[in-house]
């Protein structure tokens, strides 16, 4: 058949070359060309002027002319010495139009009709829309839609131009009405099943779509299967046949699979062989197989994968660790043999970048533990990957290796990222009982014209609260990652008339620190900052504990002095959604000797992200804030239980409060905590029911400590597959505010349980919680909040 193939190929070729005798061409006139330039063909064209030009010469110029698929005929022939070529151009797709595809995106679709060569713009060949027909009929019968019908329709345009239209009928998914196991006797179905993807309809596949038959889900569960039974133990294993028949309405799938159990094997030795590069004792460490226990694939994979992460780590990219099982069929063992290959050992020639087109290279080559000119290390790269993706800069960041051509020993390391909106322009409105409109507005940017600096600038303002900032930070102020960052901020704020303590607090401050790195995990931050703080109280209307502290300090305006001490251990592996690592943080900030109120706070937190199998990831988190005053500083005149030459309290303008969208959730923001009635109602402490003499509701004061714990799960969901732009989980927290530490009391600790959404929404970063009280006191009712959502808009 090929030889009669080649001769009529041949033969046609033959026909479009008018018999002539050799001759030296001239020149060249090329005729029928609309769209295509007579350069492009002299591109493609093995004839040049002064060529003698024979039969043979003549055929391999058509057959480089149809190669370039630019043309559905071409003919030679010959004027004097003159070659002529006469084309007919093939038509051009001015538009390609998609109808009737749900199961498949278009974006996906057309990405592989492109790859196909059939995309707008592109010449239109009649043989590449039959391969188009039949791939899509493929890929549909591949997810079980065997009903489905793929039409193409063509139609002519003028400008020798095509409109392709395909129409696509997917009918519905044939379903599996049995999938049966035929020779298991160890495990049952339920047993060797409870991990496949297929399975038959059941009272959950409308939601997992699990008795919808697909040829690639078949596959995955018999490598399970194979999987289940070799990590117990049967290292003879097989699928001796699969059956697959489909009903003759091609709605319903009958599945069958014949399995040889065999024998369970134990390791009667475990050898590594080969050029082992490192000490055997050292590999030794590495394997995960050992005499005498059962034999178990999965650990024979982790020991391979781990020899070969070591090995990596030293500059064997490549190297091979091949595992080669020997079964004594009679003892029921098997000997186990990995054979190691390190290849050469190979160095990084360079370092590219790909995808940034709004963040400098720079940016990203800082972050790099992989350096140029030095031995690869995949320890390095994994670390420099981690590390690129806790910028926040980025949706996506892969890192590929590939040889240098022609060498053995250099590699260039390319890192491809995806970029993702790292500012944001936020704009909120609301309204509320008690403090009437609210809006506010930020505009921040966390890699500043693509240059890893971070700014904000936000102002927000109700009825009872005006507040202004600013801030910037330079990560990079020196070569060894030294940050340096200002902030500035002013506030005024009068809780009068409203449920909060009543008092006003008019602030300016300015604080300028530094980031200082002193591990790939650890950091300090060292910052001082300068206050002015007037606050205003009123007698019947602020909280009497309130006006009595001031009165006894003796200053409406408080100057502040702060130093500020911070550490951090982050060890997360992701910014936006990170499944593994954790982060430990203290930082300790002290009113300096020369402020009005000396006093100290201390913040620790710590939390941890596990990934506990089936894409859950369990998430721990606690918080602790502590308060005191410190120094000499005594009370000049007496005021209710504050009195002349007692050392000052802790000042309640600093107070930490409990409740709200991102602590206590369930509950008003700042509304958990000690309350407190003003004066003219009889002050003192709240009734049962949380309110005071009048009826009206005891006041929030905050306290000097605080603890905050939360249990997190974050739950994988099918419409939810990319965790960088959504998450849900379900979330249980707990937490209050007190008095002080002495006042600590486990009982009086508040608790809800609810579910959350996280979601990079158009609009914005998008966090919707709804939370129920689970253990709240009569007193918190009032400041229950079932619903809570915070957002913003990127830009």
């Amino acid at each position: 058949m090929k030889r009669i193939a080649a001769l009529l190929l041949l033969a046609s070729l033959s026909a479009n070359v008018l018999a002539f005798e050799p001759f030296v061409v001239s020149d060249i006139r090329i005729d029928g060309l609309s769209r295509i330039s007579a350069g492009t063909v002299y591109t493609y064209l093995p004839v040049n002027k002064g060529d003698r030009l024979t039969d043979e010469e003549a055929a391999r110029a058509i057959r480089a002319l149809y190669d370039t698929k630019f043309f559905s005929d071409v003919e030679l022939s010959r004027e004097g010495s003159i070659l002529v070529i006469k084309v007919v151009e093939r038509p051009s797709i001015a538009k390609l139009t998609l109808r009737g595809n749900k199961d498949i995106k278009e974006e996906d679709l057309r990405k592989g009709l492109k790859e196909i060569g059939l995309s707008e713009g592109e010449t239109f060949d009649r043989l590449s829309l039959d391969r188009v027909q039949q791939e899509l009929i493929r890929q549909y019968y591949n997810r079980g839609k065997y009903n489905v019908s793929v039409d193409p329709h063509v139609t002519r345009l003028d400008r020798n131009r095509v409109a392709i239209d395909i129409e696509i009928r997917e009918g519905k998914a044939a379903r599996i009405k049995q999938l049966n196991i035929v020779g298991n006797t160890a495990f049952t179905d339920k047993d060797i099943r409870e991990d496949f993807e297929s399975d038959t309809s059941n009272l959950m596949s409308w939601y997992s779509k699990d008795d919808q038959y697909s040829r690639e889900k078949l596959s995955g569960d018999l490598e399970k299967l194979q999987s289940y039974y070799m990590d117990r133990g049967y290292a003879d294993f097989g699928v001796d046949s699969t059956q697959v028949t489909i009903a003759p309405d091609k709605r319903a799938m009958y599945i069958a699979a014949s399995i040889k159990e065999g024998e369970v094997y134990t390791v009667s030795d475990v050898h590594l062989l080969g050029e082992l590069i490192l000490p055997e004792e050292v590999l030794r460490k590495l394997v995960f197989v050992k005499k005498g226990d059962t034999f178990n694939r999965a650990r024979v994979e982790a020991t391979s994968d781990s020899i070969k992460s070591i090995l990596a780590n030293i500059g064997y990219a490549y190297a091979k660790v091949t595992p080669v099982p020997k079964l004594d069929k009679d003892k029921r063992t098997v000997d186990m043999t990995f054979f190691i290959e390190p290849g050469q050992r190979v160095y990084v020639r360079r370092v590219v970048f790909q995808g940034n087109t709004r963040t400098e290279d720079d940016v990203l080559r800082r972050e790099m533990r992989q350096l140029e000119g030095t031995v690869y290390s995949q320890a390095a790269v994994d670390r420099s990957k981690i590390r690129l993706q806790r910028l926040g800069y980025f949706k996506k960041v892969d890192i590929d290796k590939q040889r240098v051509p022609g060498t053995q020993d250099a590699v260039d390391v390319t890192v491809k990222v995806e970029e993702q909106s790292a500012g944001s322009l936020m704009f909120g409105v609301g309204y509320s009982q008690y403090s009437g409109m609210i809006l506010n507005a930020s505009v921040s940017q966390n890699n500043f014209l693509g240059t890893g600096d971070s700014f904000s600038v936000g102002a927000e303002h109700s009825s009872y609260y005006s507040r202004v900032t600013a801030s910037y930070y330079n990560p990079y102020l020196t070569d060894n990652n030294i940050g340096i960052g200002y902030s500035a901020t002013y506030s005024k704020t009068d809780y009068g008339n409203t449920d909060f303590a009543n008092y006003e607090n008019s602030t300016k401050a300015f604080s300028t620190y530094l980031g200082i790195p002193i591990s790939e995990t650890d950091g300090l931050r060292v910052g001082l900052g300068l206050s002015s703080n007037k606050i205003n109280t009123y007698q019947n209307i602020t909280p009497q504990v309130l006006v009595d502290y001031q009165n006894a300090i003796g200053n409406r305006t408080v100057h502040t002095w702060t130093g500020t001490l911070g550490w951090n251990h982050d060890t997360r592996n992701g910014y936006w959604a990170p499944t593994r690592g954790g982060l430990l943080s203290a930082s300790t900030e002290v009113a300096l000797p020369g402020s009005t109120v000396q006093y100290w706070k201390f913040m620790g937190e710590a939390n941890h992200y596990w990934p506990v199998g089936g894409g859950f990831v369990l998430y721990l988190d606690g918080q602790v804030g502590y308060g005191e005053a410190y120094g000499n500083q005594t009370y000049s005149r007496t005021f209710g239980d504050f009195v002349a030459g007692q050392p000052y309290d802790f000042p309640f303008w600093e107070n930490f409060y409990s409740g709200g969208v991102r602590d206590v959730r369930g509950f008003q923001d700042n509304t958990l905590g000690p309350k407190v009635c003003i004066g003219s109602a009889g002050g003192g402490t709240p009734n049962a029911n949380g309110t005071c003499n009048g009826g009206y509701y005891a006041q929030p004061i905050g306290g000097a400590f605080k603890v905050l714990g939360t249990a997190q799960v974050f739950i994988p969901l099918p419409f939810l597959k990319d965790i960088n732009t959504a998450r849900v989980s379900a979330f249980v927290d707990v937490g209050n505010a007190f008095r002080n530490y002495q006042s600590f009391d486990a009982s009086d600790l508040r608790a809800s349980a609810g579910i959350a959404l996280q979601w990079q929404a158009p609009i914005g970063p998008l966090i919707i919680n709804f939370a129920v009280p689970i253990r709240s006191d009569p007193m918190d009712r009032h400041y229950e909040e079932r619903i809570q959502f915070t957002f913003g808009s990127n830009f």
